[in-house]
């Protein structure tokens, strides 16, 4: 098993401050550029969507690029792990670990080590912050809900808040779909500071509105697209207000639990750990510095190359600032076992499935390689899924019913030195290998 380098003399954190100050000068209380699943699948780094839970500004996450209506080729185990390898290297991971599944076999790849420069192998019985795939569990639930009778998709937000900003015209549909317009409170410069500050913070869900709804709107409710955590964490105190009980409980009763994804949870605020065993997470920047870019300086990315510049470990930051829209945790194996339960309609009606799986839009509409996005759930190529990114962990789950294949990713890097979302970036390399682009019609 391949590992991350031996030991060598890194500088860490000293350059964070004057780089923070100049952000922060530059930018002031503007918002910062959060990664969701991005405009378009044909580049890293597609503009303005923005992230979900990436520290408050943090990091975007990446769509894997393939083309739809592909075809599957036949799996070469060595060249898909050679392709994992070689990314995971360049992109710096310490560790990473996929889980691949096709109608004739399951593989398993693991790279690195579960800390900076340890001994310790990472493992498929590692468990991860799995950040923003928590918002299908979140949608999930609702339309559960709505399924139940309990709410209506075109329901007011008013009808369950009466302090949205204009929340009369806004529907549960558009903030399951990310149409809002409310704004990102993970954009602020009051989060990003704060998180900065006081890593170990417990935040409400009350907090976290408290920030977001004073703030400008991005469009008016249905004028456009835009990634929005406070969108998810309204829909968690909803489905809070409807179930009688905490989301925790929701979660567990409704999906954990039914679905024997047992090495998956939603962890207490007050503490948000992550279960036994599991990886250390790493980050180059801190969240300040995330607002003007996750990419760092071309002379810092050389020294991480180098390996003089080493990433900071922000395991034990409290990630309640995400609560419905990332708190969760999970492992590889619960991951591919959820992403198949999400796509096959194993926790939704025969109707309501096909209602989800027919509300993916263009997040761009100009753009034909536009990723598409739904009702909290995301297509790239020939997968559902979601993507999810925490300071210091980046994931990828997703299906392909037509061709019965399943893929996951995580890393204990996000974002990358060169502002990449790593478990992302790998997962795009391997669909890339795995699918045949389509032929284009005969003249």
């Amino acid at each position: 098993m391949p590992e991350t380098s031996s030991p060598r003399n890194r500088s860490r954190g000293g350059w964070f401050a004057a780089v923070c100050l100049a952000a922060a000068a530059l930018l002031g209380a503007t918002g910062c550029t959060s990664g969701g699943p991005p405009q378009s699948m044909e580049t890293v780094e597609a503009e303005p969507v923005t992230t979900a839970e990436s520290s408050g500004g943090a990091t975007r996450e990446a769509a894997p690029t393939e083309a739809a209506s592909s075809s599957l080729r036949p799996v070469d185990e060595e060249r898909l792990r050679e392709i994992f390898e070689s990314t995971a290297g360049e992109l710096l991971v310490p560790g990473a670990v996929i889980l691949l599944r096709t109608p004739e076999d399951e593989f398993t790849f693991t790279y690195g080590t579960d800390a900076l420069d340890g001994s310790e192998p990472v493992s498929l019985e590692d468990h991860v912050r799995i950040g923003s795939i928590t918002k299908t569990w979140t949608g999930t639930v609702i339309l559960q809900l709505v399924q139940e009778g309990k709410l209506k998709l075109d329901d007011p937000v008013s009808k369950y808040r009466d302090d949205v900003p204009n929340g009369e015209n806004i529907t549960i549909e558009q903030l399951l779909n990310m149409r809002s317009g409310l704004y990102n409170y993970s954009e602020s410069y009051e989060l990003n500071l704060a998180l900065d500050e006081t890593p170990e913070r417990v935040w409400t869900p009350e907090e976290l509105l408290g920030i977001a709804l004073p703030l400008p709107v991005y469009f008016p409710p249905g004028g456009g697209y835009h990634y929005s955590n406070t969108n998810t964490v309204l829909l968690g105190l909803i489905a809070e207000e409807l179930d009688g009980k905490p989301l925790a409980e929701v979660f567990q009763d409704r999906i954990l639990e039914p679905l024997e994804l047992t090495e998956s949870t939603f962890p207490p605020s007050d503490s948000t750990p992550i279960p036994s065993p599991h990886p250390r997470g790493y980050v180059y920047m801190n969240n300040v510095m995330t607002i003007a870019s996750t990419k760092l300086p071309a002379d810092l990315i050389a020294q991480a190359q180098e390996g003089t510049l080493e990433p900071n470990d922000v395991t034990d930051a409290n990630a309640s600032w995400t609560w419905a829209a990332g708190q969760g945790t999970s492992t590889a194996g619960d991951l591919a076992d959820w992403a198949e339960a999400l796509v096959g309609g194993a926790v939704l009606d025969e109707e309501m499935q096909k209602i989800r799986l027919d509300s993916l839009q263009p997040v761009n509409p100009d753009d034909p390689n536009s990723l598409l996005y739904g009702l909290a759930i995301a297509k790239f190529g020939e997968l559902y899924g979601h993507t999810g990114e925490l300071p210091g962990f980046n994931s990828f789950a997703g299906h392909d019913p037509g061709n019965d294949l399943t893929l996951v990713v995580w890393t204990n890097l996000a974002p990358a030195a060169d502002g990449r979302d790593p478990a992302a970036a790998i997962a795009r390399e391997l669909i890339g290998e795995l699918y045949a682009p389509a032929e284009a019609p005969a003249p």
